[in-house]
């Protein structure tokens, strides 16, 4: 009977890849090759490979949104700090590997979103999850007097998403950090910061 370690290192090894290579580049074979896992274990944790994908994706958000928190409870003083430290991260994550990034959302996003309802809503959580907490470190920045805005918290958290997501694209596009520099210039002007 296989382990969750076996289903931990299948999905592990999915992110790894499909993070370099995209979804529909990557076999069921080459991703259990990585993960050591004998190809008949696949089936016993996932039905095919949308399933699988939709998986791999509510587990890299689960990560994700834990690292956001880990960020957003820090030491620094302020909640503008901490925001600002989570983009920090974001954009030294975007510009490894010649600017390729490692952001499942950046790589697999358009791509996938056409290919599998299931794995689009877990796209679509998992953003969401990064909206609400942009949001609830605005909401405290705005409350330790760290930053203002102009427009609602929801409203522009959305918007530094909008312009982190699409700087995170174009810096894939272009294999440069400029988009993602542009991005902090802008996210410090709407938060006043």
């Amino acid at each position: 009977m296989p382990t969750t370690d076996a289903r931990r290192s299948i999905l592990d090894a999915g992110q790894r890849i499909m993070a370099h290579r995209g979804y529909a580049a990557v076999g069921l074979t080459e991703v259990l090759t990585e993960a050591r896992v004998p190809k008949g274990s696949f089936y016993y944790y996932f039905a095919s490979k949308d399933a699988f994908g939709e998986a791999m994706m509510r587990a890299y958000f689960v990560e994700y949104l834990a690292d956001m928190d880990r960020i957003f409870a820090g030491d620094a003083a302020s909640a503008a700090d901490r925001l600002l430290a989570y983009l920090q991260q974001w954009r030294d994550t975007q510009t490894l590997d010649d600017c390729q990034g490692k952001c499942l959302a950046v790589k697999l996003g358009a791509e996938v979103a056409d290919l599998s309802d299931s794995m689009r809503a877990a796209l679509a959580e998992g953003t969401d999850g990064v909206v609400d907490r942009l949001e609830r470190i605005i909401r405290l920045g705005i409350e330790d007097r760290s930053l203002t805005i102009d427009t609602d918290p929801r409203s522009t958290a959305e918007v530094i998403y909008d312009a982190w997501l699409g700087a995170s694209i174009l810096t894939k596009i272009h294999r440069d950090a400029a988009p993602l520099d542009r991005a902090m210039a802008v996210t410090r002007h709407l938060l006043h910061i």
